[in-house]
């Protein structure tokens, strides 16, 4: 089962060898597993890496300084992902994950005894954990059944609405099988009943479009190691500016404050800091944050991957992964294998999930799946489910075109036979084949790491030279290079030996 070749190249540069450069792991593997974890482009990594050497070479002339300065490469996520939502700079705090988020809207609503908060039953098991522990302040929990597509439509939601209902709280793309809420008719009607609408956006944002602007919400959070692509544990949490006023605020550190200088580094050096004195919270949304020492590389790595989504633009990433998902509801179709999620274009996203009918049997193809390189889930929650497929910007028809073919072969083998490790030797050919592709996907990685390491160190051999230069000492020092020489083959050997002499080479080049 093959794709015209015409349609390898996506429209709006999505998959193309420009943007596949940011994802070097994937030139030897298929991966369709997005939903779960997205893979972290080589901007996100130099991000990350650059700040990680800073701090290993104290590039900074003090602490303090240092210390501003990260807090000041952590705050630039903040403009970037009010521009993903349409939102405002000062709408938008950093938080660790979407847990992290909703924790603190639970934490921040005001809801009393009494009150009652209303979710779909297919929502991830943590969005009902959150909300389940206020039943110590009286606060219940209801949930709104799925239909017979795997769906909660408008209608479901309205009819469960009682005035007792407070919050509104849902996935606006549910996890197992992607079904996409109409938002925007939900927003309408919790402000026509004045109910909370709190949104988790982490299987939407990076993939989707989604703007605050057009359908108002008033607390959403989004984690970004998903369709955001980031690399470490962050996300981020809009507040809508309507709400913050009737929000609590959480328990917070001083970052979470105004400084009482220009910058708490400044505030420092005044002899009048007290521990107890009085502290100014802004009204933006930072002031939500925990306020302690942030996740910088997090933050930085969440900056970059934001970057490539903004360069993509969501509307064009949609689109792509439309295509994707048609031609795979397409071939799917063909092979018999039934899908778990909405048809109806209006409530598709960015996953596709598909099913033999047998959660056992839905394991078995997964795992079959996995052994031929194709990396897919299987997920289910409250009956609904299968084998989940994610596809991001960074896939193509040709990695569609794998896993139809390896579910295809599948189908075809014994059903006493159907596992991955069946003792053939076409199955162990296959397993090493994809043990192989993941195998030289890692040296990849590692190469791009060897070149960026060569290009730091060549900047800093070059500082050194401009140095020395201005300074008026000789070009060289060959004390330090026979020192060089000697590090490299106490560790390595000869070969580090040649190495060493090679490195001081390169480095050797005009200041």
């Amino acid at each position: 089962m093959r794709v015209d070749r015409h349609r390898e190249e996506p429209g709006f540069g999505g998959a193309s060898p420009r943007l596949r450069r940011e994802f070097p792991a994937l030139a030897h593997k298929t991966y369709l597993d997005t939903a779960c974890i997205g893979v972290a482009p080589l901007r996100a990594v130099r991000a990350v890496t650059e700040l990680v050497q800073g701090m290993q070479y104290c590039a900074g002339e003090s602490g303090t300084q240092m210390h501003g300065r990260l807090n000041e490469l952590r705050d630039s996520a903040r403009p970037l992902a009010a521009r993903l939502i349409g939102a405002e700079p000062g709408d938008i705090a950093l938080v660790e994950s979407t847990t992290h988020g909703l924790k603190i809207a639970a934490e921040s609503l005001p809801l009393n005894a009494g009150d009652q908060v209303l979710m779909p039953d297919l929502e991830f098991v943590q969005m009902g954990l959150v909300w389940r522990q206020l039943q110590d302040r009286g606060v219940g929990v209801r949930t709104v059944p799925h239909d017979a597509s795997g769906g909660v439509g408008v209608d479901a939601v309205q009819a469960l609405l009682t005035p007792d209902v407070k919050v509104l709280a849902l996935s606006s793309v549910q996890w197992t099988n992607g079904f996409r809420a109409d938002l925007a008719a939900l927003s309408e009607l919790c402000r026509q009943r004045d109910v909370w609408l709190v949104v988790d956006a982490a299987q939407h944002l990076g993939v989707l479009p989604l703007s605050v602007r057009q359908t108002p919400v008033d607390i959403l959070v989004c984690g970004g190691h998903k369709w955001l692509c980031s690399p470490f544990g962050t996300g981020f949490m809009y507040l809508a500016p309507r709400a913050r006023p009737r929000l609590r605020r959480p328990i917070a550190g001083f970052f979470a404050a105004r400084p009482p200088a220009r910058t708490w580094g400044e505030a420092f050096e005044r002899m009048d800091v007290a521990p107890l004195q009085e502290c100014e919270f802004t009204d933006e949304a930072y002031a939500w944050e925990t306020g302690g020492t942030g996740n910088f590389p997090g933050a930085v790595g969440l900056s970059a991957a934001l970057s490539l989504v903004l360069e993509l633009r969501p509307e064009r990433i949609e689109a792509h992964v439309r295509a994707l998902t048609d031609y795979l509801a397409e071939g799917l179709d063909r092979l018999g294998l039934g899908m778990a999620g909405p048809l109806d274009p209006r409530h598709r996203s960015a996953i596709l999930t598909f099913g033999t009918g047998r959660a056992a049997t839905d394991v078995a193809l997964m795992r079959s799946l996995l052994a031929s390189g194709v990396a897919v889930s299987v997920r289910f929650t409250s009956g609904v489910g299968g084998v989940r497929v994610s596809c991001h910007h960074y896939n193509t028809f040709r990695d569609i075109d794998r896993l139809l073919e390896a579910a295809e072969e599948w189908q075809r083998r014994p059903q006493r036979t159907r596992r991955p490790d069946n003792g053939t030797r076409h199955g162990s050919a296959l397993a090493a084949q994809a043990r192989i592709g993941r195998q030289r996907a890692l040296i990849d990685a590692l190469d791009n790491d060897l070149m960026n390491l060569l290009s730091a160190r060549d900047g800093v051999s070059r500082s050194i030279r401009v140095s020395r230069l201005h300074g008026g000492m000789p070009r060289t020092d060959l004390a330090r290079e026979r020192e060089v020489v000697e590090r490299f083959h106490d560790r390595l050997g000869p070969n580090g030996t040649r190495l060493a002499l090679e490195l001081l080479r390169m480095s050797q080049g005009d200041t």
